[in-house]
């Protein structure tokens, strides 16, 4: 228990120190947009390249078990988008953000440190396969649904011209990409750049926790909507059980660290970018934020349980 605890303390001591700084300093939000370009366009990114490009060509074969973890995510989001429908008379906008809210998780900040920190760098590599694709399948949900949504509809192709312009222009997958791409053909940088690539990748996770803790800060809570009372147990709850159940039929022989870190990334509390999407369609803003906030309060005593009894298994 004590390793879990010195594990987790580092990494959500980060978030709280974010958190206090951002209580304290009268900085505005906009403040932390070169941090955050920093750690979404450069310091991931590096991250991710870093692990793939080092990685056997085989591991990226195991195609069952990132259609399984996605789908996982998929049922959860379908869940609560069905939930929020019937208790809103039928609105796709605010039932698609709860359905985010529920199944979205914050897999690109808080991912990649804490399963790496948990189960070793060989985590890195399922962590950001199941990134690419789950964030590829929610580029897709969110302007479809929306779509539906609005009066202003578009056509099919500048619906599809959106959708891959999201997905082949996040930095995260076109370094997933590339990375893979460095591996297929066994291609490693100069050691000049492979040591900046190193330095860039050291500064990922302090910065995406720590900019957490104050983007929390900064959006404080106004009232807690009574739709969390089920989105955020499903998220922190439902969607790793649903996850781990899945895998254990239908991928039996996985790998230990590629199953726990899957099951890690459905465990983590909502991404902030349930708020970006909320804040760009102009739809349940305020309750979105509270969602964010909530179930990342909710999971430092969720993830720890995780992280414990994975732990426990994997010794």
């Amino acid at each position: 228990m004590f390793a879990v605890i010195n594990l987790v303390i580092p990494l959500f001591g980060l978030i709280f120190i974010g958190y206090l700084a951002g209580r304290i300093m009268e900085i505005p939000l906009d403040g932390l947009r070169w941090m955050n370009f920093f750690i979404v366009y450069i310091a991931l990114p590096a991250l991710f390249f870093r692990l793939l490009s080092r990685t056997p060509i085989e591991q990226f074969a195991n195609i069952t078990f990132i259609a399984v973890s996605v789908f996982a995510t998929l049922v959860v989001f379908v869940l609560i988008f069905v939930i929020g429908g019937l208790l809103n008379r039928g609105n796709v906008a605010e039932s698609t953000i709860q359905g985010f809210a529920g199944a979205y998780g914050n897999i690109g900040y808080m991912g990649p440190p804490l399963a790496i920190a948990a189960f070793g760098p060989e985590a890195g590599v399922p962590v950001a396969l199941i990134f690419c694709f789950e964030n590829s399948m929610h580029f897709t949900l969110a302007p479809l649904l929306m779509g539906l949504h609005s009066d202003q509809g578009q056509t099919a192709a500048q619906l599809v011209k959106e959708i891959l312009f999201k997905i082949f222009t996040h930095p995260f997958i076109v370094a997933t990409i590339i990375g893979v791409l460095a591996a297929i053909i066994e291609w490693q940088p100069p050691s000049s750049i492979g040591n900046l690539l190193e330095f860039l990748s050291g500064a990922a996770a302090p910065c995406a926790l720590f900019a957490m803790g104050v983007t929390a800060a900064l959006k404080p809570l106004k009232r807690v909507p009574l739709e969390l009372s089920y989105i955020v147990p499903v998220k922190l709850i439902v969607h790793p059980v649903l996850c781990y159940v899945l895998l254990r039929l239908l991928v039996p022989n996985v790998e230990p660290i590629w199953f726990y870190s899957a099951v890690l990334l459905a465990a983590l509390p909502s991404a902030t970018n349930v708020f970006v999407i909320a804040q760009q369609y102009g739809v349940w803003q305020e309750r979105a934020s509270s969602a964010v906030v909530i179930s990342t309060l909710a999971a430092t005593v969720t993830v720890t349980g995780f992280l414990y009894l994975a732990l426990e298994q994997l010794i």
